[in-house]
C-alpha cells in the first residue's frame, strides 16, 4: 500500500518545543510574545480583464516602484495579460497581451495563459516566462489541454524580456520540447536565465549574450507527466547564489539538485536533504502534494543562505550551500493553523514568500482555518491536483531574520468582507505595502485581480532603507 501524506505537524512542532531543536522562529515566539493577530482589510483593483482566472507568481515590484503583474487564462483562445500599477497614483496600465509578445497572435494555437514566475529585474528590463492554462483533467490531474478543432497543439512557453522605459518586449527563447515554462529564475550578474518545464520537468539555462540554450533533460522520472513510479511533482522555485552561480532546486523525494556554473553540470547535493519528518511523510509517485519539495525560496545576502517554507507543513528552513547543511526553524503558518495542528486547504502550500524591502524580513500569505460553532471548517480529504481543498482564511506572516521575531499580522479581509482565496503570489512595495492576486467576485462574476494590503497596517517591518543625504563639501 502506497503512503500518502500524513499530518504529522502537530506532534512534531510539540517536540519541538519541548526538546528546543530549534534556535529559531519557536525559541523567538516563546521569548517575545506578540499581540494577536488582528484584521487587515485590503483595497481591491479592477484591472478590466474579466476573463482573468488564478494566477501563481506572477507579480514583482519593480525599481521605478510600480507593481508588474500577469492575469492569467484558463480558456484556448485568450491569452494572458500584463498590466501595471503605479501605488502614486493608483492608476493601472495595460502593459501587453502575452500571445502578441510571443508573437502567435493568430497562430490558432492554444493560447499563453499563464506566466507561473516572479519577474526578475536586470538593466531596467524585467524578464519572465510564460506557461500553458488550458489544462484536460485526466484521472483528476491536469495535463496539457488536447487542442479542439481548428486549433493547434501548445507551441511552447516563452522566455520574454520586457523593457520598462521603452515599454517594448523582446521574445528570447522557447522552451525545451515546446513545453510551458513552470519555473524560472535569473543570475543577473552573469545573464544566465534558468528554468523547469511543465509537464515533464526539463531543467535548462538560456544565455543572454551567447542567445544560447541547453536543455540538460528531465530532472524527476516524467515529472507531472508521469504515473505510478514515473510520477514526481515539479520543483516551483528556483534558488540562484549570486557569489558562484550555483542554482538549486527539489524534486519530490526531498533530493537537492545544484546547477554549477563552473562546469555547466547537474549534479545531487550529497551533504543533506528536504527529507525531514517535521515536514510529514509522502508517497513522491502520488499527485496532489509537492512531496518534500520546497514551495518557495529566497537568497538571502547577509548570511549567504537559501531560505524557504515546505509547502504543505509551513516550516520554514535556511540552506547553506557551503556546509550543505539544511536547518529547520519551526512553522511559519498563521498562529490558528498552528493552534490547530493542521495542514492548510491550499494542497500544494503557499507561493506568496518573499523577503521585503528592507532585505531582512520574510512576508509570507499562508492559510488560517475557519471556525463554525467552534468546529473548524474542513475541506475534501484529498486531491490529485494542485487546488484549495476548502474555504480558509488569508494571513499575513512576517517573520524577521536576524531576530528571528515571528508576527502573524492577521487575517486579510476585503472591505466588503470578503476572504481572498487562491493567492499564491505576492509582492511588497517600496513603501512596505503587500501586493497580491485573488479571486474578487463583483457583481455576481468572478475574476483574479489585484489586491493590496497598505503598509500602515502592517507591524513591525520597515521599508527599503532611504538613500543617505549626499555628503556636503568640505569648507
Amino acid at each position: 500500500m502506497k503512503a500518502h501524506h500524513v499530518p504529522v505537524a502537530a506532534l512534531v512542532g510539540s517536540l519541538m518545543v519541548v526538546f528546543g531543536g530549534s534556535l529559531g522562529l519557536l525559541a523567538a515566539e516563546a521569548a517575545k510574545p506578540s499581540a494577536g493577530p488582528k484584521k487587515l482589510i485590503a483595497q481591491t483593483y479592477n484591472s478590466g480583464f474579466k476573463e482573468a482566472h488564478d494566477t501563481y507568481n506572477g507579480i514583482s515590484c519593480a525599481s521605478d516602484g510600480k507593481i508588474y503583474y500577469v492575469l492569467s487564462t484558463d480558456g484556448f483562445d485568450v491569452a494572458a495579460q500584463m498590466y501595471g500599477f503605479d501605488p502614486a497614483t493608483r492608476r493601472i496600465r495595460h502593459v501587453g497581451d502575452l500571445n502578441e509578445a510571443c508573437g502567435e497572435k493568430d497562430s490558432k494555437a492554444i493560447c499563453q495563459g499563464k506566466s507561473h514566475v516572479s519577474f526578475v529585474e536586470r538593466r531596467g528590463k524585467l524578464y519572465f516566462a510564460t506557461h500553458i492554462g488550458y489544462y484536460s483533467i485526466i484521472d483528476g490531474m491536469e495535463k496539457p489541454g488536447v487542442p479542439p478543432a481548428g486549433y493547434k497543439a501548445y507551441q511552447g512557453g516563452h522566455l520574454l524580456a520586457y523593457d520598462i522605459t521603452a515599454g517594448r518586449f523582446d521574445d528570447l527563447a522557447v522552451a525545451p520540447q515546446r513545453e510551458g515554462i513552470l519555473t524560472m529564475n535569473m543570475d543577473t550578474g552573469r545573464g544566465r536565465i534558468y528554468g523547469l518545464t511543465w509537464p515533464t520537468g526539463y531543467f535548462f539555462r538560456f544565455d543572454l549574450e551567447k542567445k544560447e540554450l541547453k536543455d540538460f533533460g528531465p530532472t524527476a522520472g516524467q515529472g507531472e507527466n508521469g504515473k505510478g513510479p514515473t510520477y514526481n511533482t515539479i520543483c516551483r522555485s528556483l534558488a540562484v547564489n549570486p557569489e558562484d552561480g550555483s542554482v538549486y532546486f527539489t524534486i519530490g523525494t526531498g533530493a537537492i539538485f545544484r546547477y554549477r556554473y563552473d562546469r555547466d553540470a547537474l549534479e545531487p547535493v550529497a551533504g543533506d536533504d528536504l527529507k525531514k519528518d517535521y515536514f510529514g511523510l509522502y508517497d513522491p509517485t502520488s499527485p496532489g502534494h509537492m512531496g518534500y519539495n520546497w514551495r518557495q525560496v529566497i537568497w538571502y545576502p547577509a548570511e549567504r543562505m537559501i531560505y524557504g517554507v515546505h509547502g504543505n507543513s509551513g516550516y520554514l528552513f535556511r540552506f547553506d550551500p557551503r556546509a550543505e547543511r539544511v536547518e529547520v526553524l519551526g512553522r511559519i503558518t498563521s498562529e490558528p493553523s498552528k493552534r490547530s495542528g493542521m495542514y492548510d486547504q491550499f494542497s500544494y502550500g503557499y507561493l506568496g514568500f518573499n523577503l521585503g524591502p528592507d532585505g531582512r524580513t520574510l512576508y509570507y500569505l499562508t492559510g488560517g482555518p475557519i471556525y463554525i460553532d467552534g468546529k473548524r471548517l474542513a475541506g475534501k480529504a484529498s486531491t490529485a491536483k494542485g487546488e484549495s481543498k476548502g474555504e480558509e482564511d488569508l494571513h499575513l506572516v512576517t517573520y524577521e531574520i536576524p531576530s528571528a521575531k515571528y508576527t502573524d499580522q492577521g487575517a486579510i479581509f476585503f472591505q466588503d468582507g470578503q476572504r481572498p482565496s487562491y493567492v499564491n503570489s505576492i509582492a511588497i512595495g517600496k513603501d512596505g505595502s503587500v501586493y497580491a492576486l485573488s479571486r474578487i467576485t463583483e457583481k455576481g462574476r468572478t475574476r483574479t485581480d489585484l489586491f493590496s494590503v497598505p503598509a500602515s497596517s502592517i507591524r513591525g517591518p520597515a521599508p527599503a532603507p532611504a538613500a543617505p543625504p549626499p555628503k556636503k563639501p568640505k569648507q
